[in-house]
């Protein structure tokens, strides 16, 4: 053994990983447990554990392998020197990462990933937020990474350290060392693909199979994978035109105006006006439909309930994503959902990119997007700048009017401070027509708002449904304005979710989670009514455009819902993660990286009977991601290029 001492950096290396991994998915286990063990074979997770940890370890020891293989004895205190660097340096990461694990499962149902990642990039706003709701557990990572980073420098550099060794006896074991590495890394001597995240499903429950994964891997893939973006293949493969001709038969549309933009058409309401209607989108940060009180939720929205009355409810409509940035995709040009990156944050799409800010632009509208918040959060502001929004207003310019407003909290100015801004903003407009963007932020955690205003529906203050319940109170007072004003009676108004909050559930998809409420109000708006057929947020700007008065010709693939017929059966695209969803009325598909797909029979929302797949259905779903990418990839979600006079 004592000619193996060579190797013991890299066996203390992968003894001490597996030591940080299997604890971290033992805690996790039980930390879950009443919902794991519903799940068959759950203790799967832990064999499936051991070798994902495995892979990662491997792949993360070839550099110590190869250095203390092929260093001469006369330099390994040069050696000595970089090792136990390097091994701090990984196994700190895999243990922070691990810590953080906990609370971002019990946010988003999985390990940590893109969106990990993402809250990097914006720290003022995510350091506050994690001060004021996950204190707790901010003092005990910091506690443990502490304690370990006491024990690493003042012990720890000697499991790190190599020994001198006969050198021909570590030149003749290298071979073996490198195949076990390798086989370590691969996992596999026959497969003609490296194991990845995918061989983990064993499951219809995400949760439990993320469980099987560590979240070092989750959260470097992620970053490998932003490279890919635009990157719609994983899920199969299909020839552009069959792809386009499969999305267009779901299409309420007949004729295409241009070939190069493969989806543009030309969409006419009913009644052409001379002065068409302003569009005010109220766009509502996490109003699921669980806590909307019509709808069947929670009673925390006495404002919206009231309002319904007054214009057309969407009872059965369903968001496409869990990110605030894929309800703004969504809602603002009506792209479809994919498992790429949202296009609000994507590189291609920063300029000459689709959107109603555009389109209405180009008929002589003033835009404008109004938020209490950072507008650089998520990419917003740049988004927004190159594609048609020509006004920005945000924390800034509530900090520099010299107004006295209600709140400011982690995430800006609160929303009633919001629709004060926003109504004496469309005052000044006077009789030109506009289009705006507005955005709530109270809904957010750490779910702040201002004293006062709403009666708690639970008793201590920042929860989440006193939250819903103040941002209602906001949606209620900014139409009490708003009726009060000339714009009023020129303006449709939409109320509507960019997603719901925590999206978990047992399924691959947690359909009920994605179920969104939306209020359409305005002249020639039908009053007290409901559309209960199903519906996708990417139907929303089309139907949102049929109102306005003004004909308009557009790439959107979403359904003008006013238009449709009542034997058209609904659909839904859901992207939850790397997981997309494509439903049509009670049949879902799910597809899953490198994984075939599978179809379920939606009994309700929360339960799924799995079913034989459709091939046609299934190809259809595929088309829906593949379009995306296509159009993303070739620039081709646009409008036609504007002819400049000579």
């Amino acid at each position: 053994m004592k000619k193996l001492a060579f190797l013991k950096p890299v066996f203390n290396f992968m003894a001490i990983g597996l030591l940080i991994m299997t604890l971290s998915r033992l805690f996790l286990f039980f930390l879950f447990k009443d919902r794991v063990v519903e799940t068959e074979n759950y203790w799967y997770i832990f064999p499936i554990g051991l070798r994902m940890d495995l892979i990662l370890l491997s792949y993360l020891s070839f550099l110590p392998a190869l250095l203390v293989t092929f260093t001469p004895n006369n330099a390994i205190k040069f050696v000595n020197k970089i090792l136990p660097f390097y091994s701090f340096l990984f196994l700190f990461l895999i243990l922070f990462v691990e810590l953080a694990t906990p609370d971002f499962v019990k946010q988003y149902d999985t390990r940590p990933n893109k969106i990990f990642l993402d809250y990097l990039i914006y720290p003022k706003e995510v350091v506050g937020m994690l001060l004021k709701s996950y204190l707790t557990s901010i003092i005990v990572t910091f506690l443990i990474l502490g304690v370990v980073l006491y024990f690493a420098l003042k012990k720890g550099k000697v499991l790190f350290h190599t020994h001198s060794s006969d050198y021909k006896f570590k030149l003749l074991l290298f071979p073996l060392v490198l195949f076990l590495l390798f086989f370590g890394a691969r996992s596999s001597l026959t497969s003609k693909r490296p194991i990845n995240a995918s061989n983990a499903v064993f499951s219809t429950d995400q949760l439990t199979n993320c469980l099987g994964l560590n979240s070092f891997y989750t959260v470097a893939f992620a970053a490998y994978s932003i490279k890919n973006e635009g990157n719609t293949k994983m899920y199969g493969k299909m020839e552009e035109a069959e792809a386009t001709a499969r999305v267009k038969k779901y299409m309420d549309v007949t004729q295409f105006t241009d070939p190069a933009i493969p989806f543009l058409h030309v969409q006419t309401p009913d009644t052409i006006l001379k002065r068409p209607y302003n569009l005010v989108i109220f766009l509502q940060e996490s109003l699921g439909a669980e806590y909307v009180g019509i709808l069947g939720g929670k009673p925390l929205t006495p404002e919206f309930d009231k309002l319904s009355k007054e214009g057309l409810l969407f009872t059965n409509l369903y968001c496409t994503g869990t990110r605030s940035v894929r309800g703004i995709e969504a809602v603002v040009t009506g792209f479809l959902p994919s498992p790429s990156e949202s296009v609000v944050k994507l590189g291609n799409s920063q300029q000459g990119f689709f959107t109603l800010a555009e389109a209405l632009k180009r008929k002589g509208y003033e835009t404008s997007f109004i938020y209490g918040g950072m507008s650089n959060f998520d990419n917003m502001a740049s988004f927004f700048n190159g594609n048609g929004f020509e006004d920005i207003v945000d924390q800034d310019d509530f900090d520099a009017d010299g107004k006295k407003y209600a709140f400011k909290g982690t995430w800006g100015y609160s929303d009633e401070d919001l629709v004060v801004k926003a109504n004496d903003y469309f005052k000044s407009k006077g009789d030109k027509p506009f289009f705006s963007l507005m955005f709530s932020t109270s809904n957010h955690e750490p779910f702040e708002y201002p004293e006062g205003r709403i009666k708690r529906y639970d008793q201590k203050a920042a929860t989440v449904n006193n939250a819903m319940k103040y941002a209602d109170f906001s949606i209620g007072k900014f139409m009490e304005m708003a009726k009060k004003e000339p714009y009023y009676k020129n303006t449709i108004f939409i109320v509507i979710a960019d997603h719901n909050t925590r999206t978990f559930g047992k399924n691959l998809v947690p359909i009920n989670k994605f179920h969104i409420p939306a209020l359409i109000i305005g002249p020639n708006v039908p009053k007290g009514k409901t559309y209960d057929q199903l519906a996708s947020q990417i139907d929303i700007p089309p139907t949102l455009l049929s109102y306005l008065g003004a004909e308009f010709e557009t790439p959107m693939v979403g359904r003008n819902l006013t238009k449709i017929k009542a034997t058209t059966k609904g659909r839904s695209i859901m992207q939850f993660n790397d997981i997309n969803a494509f439903r049509i009325e009670d049949q879902v598909v799910i597809m899953q990286p490198n994984l075939q797909p599978l179809q379920f029979k939606i009994k309700n929302d929360t339960t799924l009977i799995p079913v034989k797949l459709d091939p046609e259905l299934a190809k259809d779903a595929l088309a829906h991601v593949i379009t995306a990418g296509n159009l993303y990839r070739e620039n081709k979600y646009k409008l036609r290029d504007i002819k400049k006079k000579k």
